[in-house]
């Protein structure tokens, strides 16, 4: 029996894909400070040369890691709008749905990548166009999940400041566990939320 030989592009691809998860789990457990490109080399177990000659700097390497995460971050909000149920509990469902994507893993390591965009030029430059995308992509999931109807008078309003309210929570998650205040918010903003789309 012979042993089924990988392609080498095939290979290439796992060995980046595997550099670009470790890295982002360095950045939620480390921080930018404490991810480098010799702890992300280990933790993917790829050697120090390998990973060099895909990503010879760790700007490189979270610049390629930024698009891994938008990607990763979109999937996983549309994977949860799919789950969502249907009926009158709706719109607290979206709530809820939005504020545990804001405060989830790959957030805190974006939020990373974020904070050191603000005084890194170069990241800065990657790190806005990518966040603008995911943005837009958030706001229309949003809109989609709650049946919005836009062309409304303060409907993309009350979508975006639902967006920031989230994104709001998500920030006070990182410093201690938000949860019971987080979950008191998100009943009361859906129920406020559900009132004023009804009336638009």
């Amino acid at each position: 029996m012979t042993a089924t030989r990988v392609p080498q592009e095939e290979r290439t691809r796992a060995m980046r894909q595997r550099l670009l998860e470790a890295t982002v789990e360095c950045l939620v457990e480390r921080g930018w400070s404490g991810t480098s490109t010799t702890l992300v080399s280990e933790r993917a177990g790829v050697s120090r040369g390998a990973q060099l000659h895909h990503f010879p700097t760790k700007a490189d390497l979270v610049l390629a890691a930024v698009e891994h995460l938008s990607e990763v971050r979109g999937q996983e909000l549309r994977e949860a709008a799919a789950r969502l149920p249907r009926g009158r509990r709706r719109t607290r469902a979206v709530v809820e749905m939005l504020a545990e994507h804001f405060t989830s893993p790959v957030f805190d390591a974006a939020l990373e990548l974020w904070v050191a965009a603000r005084t890194d030029p170069a990241l800065r430059e990657a790190v806005v166009p990518l966040e603008q995308r995911v943005g837009r992509e958030a706001h229309q999931i949003a809109v989609e999940a709650l049946g919005a109807d836009e062309s409304q008078p303060r409907v993309r309003e009350l979508v975006q400041a639902t967006l920031d309210l989230v994104r709001g929570l998500g920030l006070a998650n990182t410093i201690s566990d938000d949860s019971a205040r987080r979950r008191r918010i998100v009943d009361a903003w859906a129920r406020t939320l559900d009132t004023e789309l009804r009336s638009a």
